[in-house]
């Protein structure tokens, strides 16, 4: 065990008060590795003191002073990268290798694009709309945001929550998945002597720790990447005091291949973006959609690739994702398992892999209906459906089908086709003969219950923002 964390308020760590505690566990071998306070009521306003006291001197620095804090705290995280993992992989079981290249690393890229982007926010340019007057517009950092980031990639989704906001001069209360925390305390200590003290905040807990923060009406902005349920909880609070709300909230994604395409290898790209870190992805292909003339090849293919990406140990570098995050997460996986219709047909897995650890099996289920609660619901597991379709319109019938619209992918190689499906489906990002890959210059958000608002990209730094039309008489 490493101990007891702490909250980190106003550039220095503080221990809770709290008689409520939160046990860490790591889901590889279910050992206790850390205790987390639940943060009270006064700890989280204490942090939003901070917040405030620092906001006037930070949102009135220069782009140029925004972006040099960024430079030095993306080269903290190279120089800390090690220490960022394994504080990271003892809360996730997440491989090794895999979180240094692929979240830590890349974070530290991020930043650097925040840095810039801090330095091009735009608007319309100075002009005479009216005679007589000269219009333009201020683009200001939003106040205090309140940020809460999920269990599935910690230290990279803090990274999309903090880099933006600071980007556009808004001081920040963080508060990490209550599973966790570790990789963002971390981050907190590297941020000591780069980030001014007050800036960024971190308080620990459980969901209710997360609603005293974005319930406060000091905040001008909530932002939270989490379930449905979660965040409609954090839309109704910050609905209270007419604040924003920034919402990423899942996904259901659908792969559609027609008949045209390479077949082998869109079975291949969709079983690695299914099963990638172990399906625990709100942009995860859990939904391939396939043309019935394809659809036995497609099969054969998808599940003979699925016997190569096997879970494992963070060190283990034949495995290709590690356990699911938690016993509640992996309870539910294995329940909706458990709660296939009778039509249903498993053709691999679906079973826990091993005695100890929340490892869980890729699994692939064809057979399935529209309506089926394996198709409509988020897993946010190792698991793949696959369906039939008949044409065009079947095809975006069923993959629009969903309450969820953040990514989805196309697989064919007419370029027509391609052109209609990347038009008439409802997601917020459509690959093209891929799927998941992600870049920072380009934004990541959805459209219906995946929410609203945008990470990454310079659309990302600009939700941080507020726009003021300033109007001056030419006397």
């Amino acid at each position: 065990m490493t101990g007891r964390l702490q909250n980190y308020i106003g550039g220095a760590f503080v221990d809770s008060e709290s008689e409520e505690s939160i046990d860490i566990i790591n889901p590889a071998d279910e050992s206790v590795v850390a205790v987390s306070p639940v943060s009270t009521a006064a700890e989280v306003s204490a942090a939003i003191d901070a917040a405030e006291n620092a906001r006037i001197a930070w949102s009135t620095s220069t782009p140029k002073t925004r972006a040099g804090v960024l430079l030095k705290l993306a080269d903290a995280v190279e120089e800390h990268a090690d220490e960022i993992v394994a504080a990271q992989i003892r809360n996730t079981g997440q491989l090794r290798a895999f979180v240094k290249s692929e979240e830590v690393l890349v974070s530290a890229d991020q930043l650097r694009f925040f840095a810039g982007a801090a330095r091009l926010l735009e608007g319309k340019s100075a002009g005479e709309y009216m005679e007589g007057f000269t219009s333009y517009i201020r683009r200001e950092p939003i106040g205090i945001v309140g940020q809460v980031t999920p269990w599935n990639y910690p230290f990279m989704m803090a990274i999309w929550k903090i880099g933006p906001a600071l980007a556009a001069g808004n001081t920040i209360v963080l508060k990490p998945s209550d599973t966790t925390p570790e990789s963002t305390i971390v981050l907190a200590r590297i941020s000591q002597g780069i980030i001014p003290d007050g800036v960024f905040n971190v308080v620990l807990g459980t969901g209710a720790t997360g609603a005293q923060l974005v319930s406060d009406p000091r905040l001008g902005l909530v932002s939270i990447t989490g379930s449905v349920r979660a965040g409609i909880a954090v839309a109704a609070a910050a609905a209270a005091d007419v604040k924003r709300a920034h919402l990423e909230l899942g996904g259901k994604a659908p792969a559609v291949v027609f008949a045209d395409a390479d077949v082998e290898a869109a079975a291949s790209g969709i079983a690695e973006a299914a099963f990638f870190n172990a399906g625990q992805d709100c942009t995860a292909a859990t939904r391939a959609i396939v043309h019935t003339s394809v659809y036995d090849r497609f099969v054969q293919a998808v599940v003979a690739k699925a016997a190569t990406l096997r879970p494992g140990g963070v060190d283990d570098e034949d495995a290709f994702y590690g356990p699911l995050n938690n016993i509640r997460h992996f309870t539910t996986v294995t329940e909706k398992i458990a709660a296939l219709p009778d039509h249903a047909k498993i053709e691999t897995g679906g079973t826990r892999v091993g005695d100890s650890g929340f490892y869980f099996a890729p699994t692939i289920i064809t057979g399935v209906n529209q309506d089926d609660a394996i198709v409509q619901e988020e897993t946010f597991g190792p698991i793949l459906t696959v369906q039939t379709f008949d044409d065009e319109d079947d095809a975006v019938a069923k993959a629009n089908g969903v309450d969820y619209g953040l990514a989805a992918s196309v697989w064919a190689s007419d370029n027509g086709t391609v052109n209609r499906m990347t038009a008439r489906i409802d997601a917020g990002c459509v690959w093209v003969n891929g799927h998941i890959p992600l870049v920072v210059e380009m934004p990541h958000g959805g459209f219906k219950h995946s929410g609203y608002g945008k990470d990454m990209s310079a659309y990302g730094v600009e939700d941080y923002t507020r726009i003021k039309h300033v109007m001056s008489a030419n006397t």
